[in-house]
């Protein structure tokens, strides 16, 4: 039997490679300016486009889908061309795959700052876009397996089981997340509602975490570090109990994103368990990258793609002990909703995301350009910039969380709130805010910098568009001896690895969705709560439009401090009409559950107008246009009939009427507002989202009130 030739191809990677360093330079940017405006709310230009609401979202889009997303796609075309020895399926399906990619991240950059957006955090992209995703990732699939199908080497490598996990869970993920009912070209509502919602929202946002920005990369891992420290990996009994121990565990930690909350208590318990158990797999998979590198301590010292992995791995480490600490319901009581989780995911996305990305890139480039790398010690000085980036960011992140969460529990000796107004600790925390923009624009300085590095490597050398190689075809499946363990016998089928993966995350999947999805009496109804009226459901979208789930959580936790500031604690059949739920994961500002009546309609007006006029200090961004800009009622009578659809009890043929009683209400808020001598019409958005805001938390009267500003 003779060798075949055939060639890699190089050229899907070095696009996928050019798009990650252009993406992360953008993505990272918008993350700085989204930063700044934290201290400095003029920072978004006094532009509705830019505002904090709007551009946070398409920041975690752009360093998640875009940056690490096409990092991903390009460690993934290199490494499986060369494990599975052959060329990529098809040249057709990958250019499909990086062109399709591109075009679903542009609409991101066009869609969410213009306010089109779910809501749902790291899945904000509407229903046409999610559609374009499916078939993208379809695609992708279709390539990979297609690969694998016509490899010329047997086993499968521990790298490709992480990628078959990848694509399968990712899928799943995106599918049942996805579930929302179409209000027009660019505006659905999700199937689920309130706590049914906040579950698939939180199963899929902590495992997109898990599926998305780990396995994948764990698999790149495996196949970079050993190359780049020409060692094998340290064990691959290790690797095995590694990757089936991750990817059952990981799928069942969502919860632990919900505790306090109105999620049944069983469902929070099964997440803090389960989170728990993660650290075991997570620290395996740390220890098997960092042993491989034993003895090769030397040449750690010497060579910085080998630097950047080992502090990759270490916040690796660090992220995945601290996560399911964060789990606990001591420390969660403390930590969420404050700067302490943005601490914890960028240490995640900027050690462990970024610098493994670096290391991949400065290692890859030379080599499909048959080079060497233009400036080690413009690689070096990235680094360590890099390293001190990280620090600057995280530290005062930390630091934030507990000045915030402890200054808001904290009680006086006679058991009143020592600090009843939420806007005191935000102002606290202004300085810390201000180290972490520093952090920020030093870590994207390294990253220019490794993009011009890059590109001078790329100009002395020449791409390698089609790398040629050979190896002896695949052996025939009856020549090939049956010896071996259970595992290496099912590494040599990948259909059958494949549904095995799925089985063993669709296990945790539907023991937690189910029950909360299908029986309801899981999530008791309350007589009191009624659906909104047309405009309240108007100004509800100009809400989620705006992005104020960003900055404002909407459920009061069980805890003494949040009763005493904000009033009674959330019940679940309060949320049962709410597609989608909007309990938000950050109090950038204070919570609004109860926020209805606390306030006249006037002292709205004025705070949306100018929020420093009724809050000194208020870091809150002006929201003038909604003072200006008509509402849009042409899209009432559907909003109310794809409600219905969803089971929300308006009556028959309500969507008829709707708008008579949108006007109706209107002008009553505009009345009301003109007694405080604010002329503005009924048709402008500020009365919609001024009802909105009058209603909530009214349909269960508070026990107690408080100054919230």
């Amino acid at each position: 039997m003779q060798p075949e030739k055939f060639y890699y191809d190089n050229k899907i990677v070095r696009n996928f490679g050019i798009a990650t360093v252009i993406w992360g330079i953008i993505g990272m940017t918008v993350g700085l300016i989204a930063a700044i405006q934290l201290y400095h709310p003029g920072a978004n230009m006094h532009n509705q486009f830019t505002t904090f609401g709007r551009i946070r979202p398409l920041h975690t889009n752009a360093v998640i889908f875009a940056f690490v997303g096409n990092a991903i796609f390009m460690g993934v075309y290199y490494s499986l061309q060369r494990l599975l020895k052959a060329r990529m399926f098809s040249d057709w399906l990958s250019n499909i795959h990086f062109w399709g990619w591109q075009l679903i991240i542009l609409s991101a950059v066009i869609t969410l700052p213009l306010g089109l957006t779910t809501s749902h955090e790291y899945a904000e992209l509407e229903w046409p876009i999610d559609i374009a995703i499916t078939v993208i990732w379809v695609v992708f699939g279709w390539n990979m397996f297609g690969t694998i199908i016509k490899r010329r080497e047997r086993h499968l490598y521990v790298a490709i089981w992480f990628y078959i996990a990848t694509f399968v869970t990712i899928a799943v993920l995106h599918i049942v997340n996805s579930f929302e009912l179409p209000v027009s070209a660019f505006k659905s509502y999700m199937v689920y509602a309130g706590v049914q919602d906040a579950l698939v929202q939180w199963w899929y946002g902590h495992n997109a975490v898990a599926f998305f920005l780990t396995t994948p990369y764990l698999g790149m891992m495996y196949y970079f570090l050993p190359k780049m420290a020409n060692r094998p990996i340290y064990s691959y009994k290790l690797s095995i109990l590694h990757f089936w121990a991750l990817i059952f565990i990981y799928i069942w930690a969502g919860p632990h994103h919900l505790l306090y909350t109105t999620l049944p208590g069983w469902a929070q318990s099964l997440g803090v368990a389960f989170s728990i158990m993660l650290l075991a797999p997570s620290w395996g998979g740390m220890i098997n990258g960092l042993l491989t590198l034993r003895g090769a301590w030397d040449k750690v010292r010497d060579d910085v793609v080998l630097k950047f992995m080992v502090v990759g791995l270490t916040g690796y480490g660090m992220a995945t002990f601290e996560g399911p600490m964060l789990s606990l319901k001591q420390i969660n009581s403390i930590a969420h909703f404050s700067d302490w989780i943005i601490a914890h995911v960028h240490v995640g996305a900027l050690a462990w995301n970024g610098f493994l990305t670096f290391a991949i890139l400065y290692w890859l480039i030379p080599r499909i350009y048959k080079t060497e790398l233009y400036s080690k010690k413009l690689a070096a000085f990235h680094f360590w910039i890099g390293t001190l980036g990280i620090i600057f960011y995280a530290v005062p992140m930390y630091w934030a969380g507990f000045t915030q969460s402890l200054m808001l529990k904290e009680f006086t000796a006679e058991g009143m709130l020592k600090y009843p107004n939420f806007l005191e600790t935000t102002l606290r925390i202004i300085p810390m805010h201000v180290m972490r923009s520093i952090g920020g624009s030093i870590y994207l300085l390294g990253v220019i910098v490794m993009a011009f590095n890059l590109v001078k490597t790329a100009k002395q050398g020449s791409l390698v568009a089609d790398e040629a190689a050979q190896a002896m075809p695949l052996e025939p499946v009856a020549t090939v001896a049956k010896e071996g363990s259970w595992h290496r016998r099912l590494e040599r089928r990948p259909i059958q690895f494949m549904v095995l993966s799925l089985v063993v995350i669709l296990i945790g999947s539907m023991i937690e969705l189910m029950p909360t999805l299908t029986i309801s009496s899981n999530i008791p109804t309350i007589a009191s709560v009624k659906p909104y009226t047309p405009l309240e459901l108007q100004g509800r979208d100009i809400y989620i439009r705006e992005g104020c789930s960003n900055c404002h959580s909407q459920t009061v936790r069980p805890f003494r401090s949040e009763t005493e500031r904000y009033g009674e604690y959330s019940k679940a059949g309060e949320f049962v009409y709410d597609h989608p739920f909007l309990w938000g994961s950050k109090r950038t500002g204070p919570d609004l559950a109860r926020e209805g009546g606390k306030y006249g309609n006037a002292w709205h007006y004025n705070h949306l107008m100018d929020p420093r006029l009724m809050s000194p200090g208020s870091i809150m961004p002006e929201y003038g246009w909604l003072l200006t800009q008509k509402l849009d009622t042409s899209t009432t009578a559907a909003k109310i009939r794809a409600m219905r659809t969803l089971g929300v009890p308006y009556a028959k043929g309500y969507d008829q009427q709707a708008n008579a009683d949108l006007e109706k209400q209107a002008k009553e808020i505009s009345d009301n507002l003109y007694i405080d001598h604010i002329k503005v019409k009924k048709d402008k958005e500020i009365v919609a989202i001024i009802a909105y805001l009058q209603r909530l938390g009214t349909d269960i009267k508070a026990n107690k009130t408080a100054n919230n500003n």
